[in-house]
């Protein structure tokens, strides 16, 4: 015992310079990219006007919080991507369970969706689901792009879901069998609680890509942030400024849904 302790102690300690040393790498690195694109714009001439970004986000007027276009866009975005993450978890999840299922037509439906989906571009899927799918079931541009995402990304969920499942050892479908359980409840009790532990990490990623893949919807005239973004970018010229503003918003974004799911997660393997 008295060897190991000092072992522990060392691996911890490099452990630590090594994160240290990551962090120094990427802040490091982060800086260089940004006096290199400095350089650059000085070089072209470009004179940068970040003093004007403050009033697109938001203003004051009498005291009054007043939200500015990339804001009111942000909420938007926000609403669009809850909305069809929501779906997309459902399809995803219905898709995978029709490709497990013993029924023939099920699983062939599902094979044609995926490969239909994953094969074609979301721009594509965007554009049919708007002009050709909205006018016969007389749907609004919002719920035709919150569907043409959700399509899309509930066919790359559908393998993650598929994967989880097949992954929980047969074992445990035997044992709920012998207990008498049904399909249903074997999914509900047995197999999805230990499918998600392996299912989340990736599901999130899936997330990640919902959220920037929901700027696409501004080629259908959807007033979210990358819309808002085009127009004032081409009335101001202030194209730098504007588009990285929104880039650092949607990496916010991003980095705080990571941040939340990885919580969670870690609650979750200490509760389990």
């Amino acid at each position: 015992m008295i060897k190991i302790i000092p072992m522990k102690i060392s691996i911890i300690q490099f452990c630590k310079r090594n994160y240290l040393f990551d962090i120094a790498a990427y802040l490091a690195l982060m800086t260089g990219g940004v006096l290199l694109l400095l350089h650059g714009a000085e070089d072209q001439g470009y004179y940068w006007q970040w003093f004007q970004i403050p009033k697109y986000l938001y203003q004051f007027d009498d005291g009054r919080f007043i939200a500015g276009p990339i804001l009111e866009g942000l909420k938007v975005t926000l609403n669009i991507t809850w909305m069809s993450l929501i779906l997309t978890y459902i399809i995803g999840l219905v898709t995978a369970l029709m490709r497990l299922s013993n029924s023939l037509l099920a699983r062939g439906i599902a094979r044609i969706y995926l490969e239909i989906t994953r094969n074609t571009p979301l721009l594509v899927q965007i554009f049919f689901m708007y002009f050709v799918v909205a006018p016969i079931l007389d749907i609004d541009r919002f719920t035709a792009g919150i569907l043409a995402l959700s399509l899309f990304e509930g066919a790359y969920a559908s393998e993650i879901y598929r994967s989880g499942i097949v992954a929980v050892n047969k074992g445990q479908w035997e044992a709920s069998y012998a207990l008498g359980l049904g399909t249903f409840h074997n999914y509900c009790y047995i197999i999805l609680p230990q499918a998600i532990r392996r299912i989340v990490p990736p599901l999130t990623s899936q997330a990640v890509s919902l959220i920037k893949d929901s700027s696409l919807v501004s080629i259908i005239a959807i007033y979210e942030m990358t819309m808002y973004a085009n127009e004032i970018a081409s009335e101001t010229f202030l194209v730098f400024e504007i588009y990285f503003t929104i880039a650092a918003i949607y990496l916010a974004l991003t980095l705080i849904l990571s941040q939340v799911v990885a919580y969670f997660e870690k609650r979750y393997r200490v509760l389990s």
